[in-house]
């Protein structure tokens, strides 16, 4: 060897320098016997490793983080049985389409190929919810697999990538002159003008023209070349559940969010259109046959890459390109403005109608638009709400009004239970200047609710509301939808108040339907970790529907 033990470096400062000059700030996991190199290479780095409590929460904080971001999240874990639990955050990442690097340790080389203790094919695993997976085979490949990593996490549709570094790789010794790879920036290319042209030749033709607006245009950043398409144009925008936000819901121009079990207001705007201007939607947001259900409008597809294919989605012109050059290409183009439908004025009416409504309801339990009404009165228009997937998302993403993008946060890609309480946490380290809320389930909040801990431990300040019913209640909901009764969905609490003091955080009780709006704006002023628990009457759920269900034109 051309080196000298003493001059050389250990591989895993390696791969920290090369996580430095990805400009990685935190690592979140658990360490393991297997990866304690690394770990430790942390303590002589700018990075802050947030120790977890579980290797799940690690997942999602690292996807929440990225998503904030735009910057892939790092999750960190030993091998076997901690690689695992990372998966579900993993999935939840590709399918959001948000970038993430998970890291994990693995056996050495030395015995990977035999049958031996803790060996499983993590790269198989991981490949199917990935864009990337590969093990290191040797400590020299990490600053080029690393900058792959990243690469791939956080370009064209952004998603999940894995890399299991063995432990002999791990602890290796490697040529201190071996340095990170430069990172360089991959900048969306301009929209094609013959493309822009063709799109400018289906809208002098339209009738009714309507946007869609995804996740996509919220990573793009297309917030403002958003409000100027539909401004100049005069046309009505809708938004997925994921795409809240990026057009706000009190323009003139809102037509609110689709994504909700049943036909509604949003859908009859969709109902009266002939072209769908989809921009930044990815399919697995929200199935488009409810959008498009006889397949008979022209579309146009305005994304950073192809649109996926399905028969409800016949693409007329895909316009791939930066998603604000395009919109405002595309605005310039066209050579009339559109008479705006009344039925944009009289959804938001309806939807403002209902949100008056709930923040009199004054039941005990209370009832579900009661609390999202008080929830919106305690939040600012940049705070960030986390619903967990459950009744609390279906309420939230239908009636919560939205401002800002990336101020209401849902898995509507694979939809996880027990996101929130983690991704709170990471959302506050992304975003801490604005207030941190995570709306949950019950059931979804004891999925995740160890890493009270870690918000307790690292002084990261959020609030938790636990919507308490004692059930799984979009299951029940579902089930009395479908079947007419509902079966194998109640369980058992904790004391909630008791069990957020014993973590050290501050526990609050919602008596009465008045208390609601105080006790949240208090425990969001404390500027701790609280949670606050409140009994829903989740007998609201089956009325909505029904009322839903019953429509045939509301207009």
């Amino acid at each position: 060897m051309g080196h000298t033990m003493s001059t050389q470096e250990a591989a895993a400062r390696l791969l920290v320098r090369t996580l430095e000059a990805e400009g990685v700030e935190y690592v979140f996991g658990i360490p393991g016997e297997e990866n304690i190199h690394f770990v430790n290479a942390l303590n002589d780095s700018s990075i802050r490793y947030i120790l977890v409590r579980h290797e799940q929460g690690a997942a999602f904080m690292a996807e929440i983080y990225g998503r904030l971001t735009g910057r892939a999240g790092v999750a960190s874990a030993t091998l076997g049985p901690g690689a695992i639990n990372l998966q579900l955050g993993v999935a939840d990442a590709t399918t959001n389409s948000t970038p993430v690097v998970a890291i994990s340790a693995q056996v050495g080389l030395d015995r990977i190929y035999k049958e031996s203790h803790q060996i499983i094919d993590l790269v198989s695993l991981f490949r199917p919810i990935t864009k990337w997976a590969e093990l290191a085979p040797r400590a020299q490949a990490l600053p080029e697999m690393v900058r792959k990593a990243f690469k791939t996490a956080q370009t064209e549709r952004p998603g999940a990538v894995y890399l299991a570094i063995p432990e002999d790789v791990e602890s290796a010794k490697v040529d201190p002159g071996l340095a990170p790879l430069p990172v360089n920036t991959v900048r969306p290319q301009e929209p094609s003008p013959s493309q822009i042209a063709r799109a400018a030749d289906v809208l002098a033709l339209a009738r009714r023209p309507i946007v869609l607006a995804g996740h996509g245009a919220t990573r793009a950043g297309a917030s403002g070349a958003l409000v100027y398409f539909s401004e100049r144009l005069g046309l009505p925008v809708a938004t997925t559940f994921n795409g809240k936000g990026i057009f706000p819901d009190d323009h003139r121009n809102a037509l609110g969010a689709v994504g909700f079990m049943r036909h509604d207001y949003v859908n009859f705007g969709f109902d009266e259109a002939d072209v769908l201007i989809a921009v930044g939607y990815e399919l697995q947001e929200f199935d488009p046959v409810k959008v498009n259900p006889a397949a008979d409008k022209k579309i146009i597809h305005i994304h950073q890459f192809p649109a996926e294919v399905d028969d409800h989605y016949p693409v007329e012109v895909g316009v791939q390109g930066d998603i604000s050059r395009s919109l405002h290409a595309l605005a310039d183009s066209v050579h009339r403005r559109f008479d705006l439908p009344s039925t944009g004025r009289r959804i938001r009416e309806m939807l403002r109608e209902e949100l008056a409504e709930g923040a009199t309801e004054d039941g005990h339990p209370l009832s579900p638009r009661r609390v999202v009404a008080d929830i919106r009165a305690a939040m600012g228009r940049e705070d960030i709400v986390l619903a967990d997937t459950g009744a609390v998302k279906m309420w939230m993403a239908r009636m919560y009004p939205t401002y800002e993008p990336n101020t209401l946060l849902v898995s509507n890609g694979l939809s996880s239970m027990g996101f929130a309480v983690p991704g709170a946490i990471a959302a506050k380290l992304a975003r801490p200047d604005r207030r941190v809320l995570a709306a949950t389930g019950d059931g979804a909040f004891l999925m995740n609710s160890q890493e009270l801990e870690t918000a307790v431990r690292e002084n990261i300040p959020i609030t938790v509301l636990i919507w308490d019913d004692s059930a799984y209640g979009l299951i029940g909901w579902k089930m009395d939808l479908e079947l007419g009764a509902s079966s194998h969905i109640a369980f058992g609490n904790p004391d909630f108040v008791k069990y957020a003091e014993s973590f050290g955080a501050t526990g609050h009780r919602v008596e009465s339907a008045a208390e609601l709006l105080p006790t949240l704006r208090k425990a969001l002023a404390e500027d701790t970790v609280s949670v606050v628990t409140v009994p829903v009457d989740y007998s609201h759920n089956l009325r909505l529907t029904d009322k839903l269900g019953d429509l045939t034109d509301p207009f």
